[in-house]
């Protein structure tokens, strides 16, 4: 059982905070810990929201639990394949799968059902990551490419890198952006309040995203969307900046009206199309995603005025 000594310079802090940086763990993770009762000051349980003091002894409970890093082969139905290349695999992504595995996450992963599928797919990368050379959230539907071999990944890595894919999306925003069409050049970090949010902040990453009204419906319009750079949560980020965040995604603001009005559990944000260079040859390729049944569903409804 690890036993933190408070210093003097962390005194006032919360708890999960300084357990988190006595054993080198995210805050989320130190805050999971307080909630189950493995943290304690005293021999009695303490909540992550309460003051340090300087000097007291802080005793946690580790609990042994499965390597959250580990792959999961374990099949996904509805993951279906739009390109099977030798040297990569372009599938479309459903929601409610994660790229890879990641502290947190007990879920599917892309990963683990390519390997059900039989896949081999590239070892390059970190363990869990084999193959990944770009992800979308577990929110977010549609094209994604995966490494098959070591010279895919090496060059797709690179491309990504480099912004030379493609990547556009469609997404369903509440009201309607005013210009129609235009760019949000705005730095992306994470929410100082939030760990598990971003935000647009003046010292993030530079974040780039071009957008073109489709469809307007009133409560809500249709924008296809081409990312620049691909920073996490980017596009929901940026719309929510803008007071037009993405219908279903209360996450960052959306009306839970809405969303119930257009049978939404998720943002409607769906990666459309993507195209890149081949990784061997160099040629062009490009793969299209319909949407799914949830969102094809609920824009249905807006075109037929239902909602």
């Amino acid at each position: 059982m690890p036993r933190l000594e408070v210093p003097a310079g962390q005194a006032g802090q919360r708890i999960d905070a300084v357990v988190a940086a006595g054993l080198g763990i995210s805050r989320t993770i130190a805050a999971q810990l307080c909630a189950e009762g493995n943290v304690a000051v005293g021999g009695r349980p303490v909540a992550k929201s309460r003051k340090a003091v300087a000097g007291e002894a802080i005793d946690v409970t580790v609990p042994e639990r499965p390597d959250p890093l580990e792959v999961r082969v374990e099949a996904v139905e509805d993951l279906r394949i739009l390109g099977d290349d030798d040297d990569y695999v372009v599938i479309d992504k459903p929601v409610g799968v994660a790229a890879h595995p990641s502290p947190g996450w007990v879920g599917p992963t892309v990963v683990g059902a390519l390997a059900a599928a039989g896949y081999r797919i590239s070892t390059s990368g970190a363990p869990e990551r084999r193959g990944i050379v770009h992800r979308l959230d577990v929110g977010t539907s549609g094209a994604m490419v995966v490494a098959k071999t070591e010279r895919a990944y090496t060059a797709l890595k690179r491309a990504f890198k480099e912004r030379t894919p493609e990547k556009v999306y469609h997404a369903v925003v509440q009201g309607l952006p005013d210009p129609l069409e235009g760019t949000i050049d705005a730095p992306i970090g994470r929410h100082p309040g939030h760990d598990w949010r971003f935000a647009v902040i003046e010292d993030g990453r530079p974040s780039v995203t071009h957008y073109k009204v489709l469809e307007a419906f009133g409560r809500a319009s249709l924008v296809e969307v081409h990312l620049e750079t691909g920073r996490t949560h980017q596009i929901r980020v940026h719309f929510a900046a803008l007071r037009h965040p993405c219908a279903g995604d209360q996450t960052y603001g959306a009306d839970p009206r809405l969303a119930a009005a257009l049978g939404l559990t998720r943002q409607w944000l769906h990666a459309h199309r993507l195209g890149f260079p081949h990784p061997v040859t160099g040629e062009w390729v490009h793969y299209t995603s319909t949407y799914p049944a949830d969102l094809g569903h609920s824009l249905e409804l807006l075109r037929d005025g239902l909602a």
